[in-house]
């Protein structure tokens, strides 16, 4: 299996007709297989049509850090320093002891006691207890309208580590330990844990453990000054038309204080498809193992039950599940993806799927916000094309 002609030309052929109705301005597209890559910088940098999209343009990838952030924790749990059914009260002591509230909407005062404490595989299936309600007059929601972890990424969030993790050992829980799938708190308590158990900040175990060795040299939690001119322009739709994705253009540009498990990242299309093929080996491109194959089999094999699915389908997604860290594609969707398939998207644009039974990788990088359940047009026909892609 391998390329076609043809399929390829409908992938190129559909992200320049994108890029043309402007929505999105400009993108880089990513194919590879095997030996063989194909990438498209489509398009401009920003909406005004100059400069043109480099292949090494800087995107800020959001929610698809996630996968990133359970791979450093699932090396530690092979290293010993993290272990899948162990409670997280010993390194994080802030979250022993757990309250659940009685009603997800209820008073924060309203509570009963926690039935067993949080493990690491409830974080990392995002079954803790904690995460996004879209009810915005719920006493919870308006509680966590600040904390990285409930809303919208923010760099410039005023929390540390350890400040964020004592505010939310102040909170009780949306719902018991390993009741429902809740979006998107998990990774950023996964982060914190994945420093504590290294000894050492989660850039630094992120550098250390995944992106030096991949030779991800562009992917960072910020775009540093001398890249300045490669971070390309967020845009977010406004009654039909894009506008600048403000205060976020700038977000990126300085170290934050809080590194983000769930979305702080920038990268580039080589840097993630280099981390996406890495994902069906384990393996550096020196051949260095760096994960076990065991281990991705594990991170790649969806934990929801059908009734976990349900409830979060307005985020996961019709017919896709959530591993460890990860989503799993559970049903064919409507694009073609087929069950067995496993990546994510990131909220400011950006998607990724590895397709391990035909050995796919398909990412597409934009800066066009999704603003709805339903993908922008870029995206649905992205995926759609690139399952078509293989003779």
């Amino acid at each position: 299996m391998t390329f076609s002609g043809n399929g390829l030309a409908k992938v190129e052929a559909d992200l320049k007709a994108n890029v043309a109705r402007g929505q999105p301005p400009g993108l880089v597209a990513y194919l590879g297989r095997g030996d063989q890559t194909h990438i498209w910088p489509v398009g401009a940098m920003t909406l005004a049509g100059r400069p043109p999209v480099p292949r090494d343009a800087i995107f800020r990838i959001a929610s698809m850090t996630k996968p990133i952030t359970a791979v450093a924790a699932m090396m530690l749990v092979e290293d010993g320093k993290l272990k899948l059914d162990e409670p997280v009260d010993r390194l994080a002591p802030e979250l022993a002891n757990r309250k659940v509230l009685k009603r997800p909407d209820g008073p924060l005062d309203d509570t009963v006691t926690a039935r067993r404490a949080i493990t690491l595989e409830d974080v990392l299936s995002f079954r803790l207890g904690w995460g996004i309600d879209f009810n915005a007059d719920a006493p919870f929601v308006k509680a966590v309208g600040d904390l990285p972890g409930f809303g919208m990424p923010n760099p410039a969030a005023p929390y540390t580590p350890d400040s964020w993790m004592k505010r939310l050992g102040e909170l009780p829980l949306q719902a018991q330990p390993g009741e429902r799938w809740l979006y998107t708190a998990g990774a950023n308590v996964l982060g914190v844990l994945a420093a504590r158990a290294a000894g050492k900040p989660l850039e630094a175990v992120f550098r250390e453990r995944i992106l030096g060795p991949l030779g991800m040299k562009d992917t960072a939690f910020h775009c540093p000054p001398d890249k300045k001119d490669r971070l390309i322009t967020g845009y977010m739709n406004h009654e039909g038309k894009l506008v600048p994705f403000e205060p976020y253009n700038d977000m990126f540009l300085k170290a934050p204080s809080f590194p983000a498990g769930d979305s702080g990242l920038v990268s580039t299309a080589d840097d993630f498809g280099t981390f996406a093929r890495f994902m069906f080996t384990g393996l550096a491109p020196d051949g260095r193992r760096l994960i076990k194959a065991e281990t991705i089999k594990a991170m790649t094999a969806n934990r929801l039950t059908p009734e976990q699915m349900k409830d979060g389908e307005m985020i996961l997604g019709r017919g896709r599940g959530w591993g460890l860290g990860l989503g799993v594609q559970v049903a064919a969707n409507a694009y073609g993806v087929q069950p067995g398939a496993y990546g994510w998207d990131g909220g400011f644009g950006t998607s990724w799927f590895n397709d391990p039974a035909r050995g796919l990788t398909a990412i597409l990088l934009t800066q066009r916000v999704f603003d709805s359940p339903d993908p922008p047009q870029a995206h649905k026909d992205f995926w759609r094309d690139a399952c078509g892609s293989l003779a």
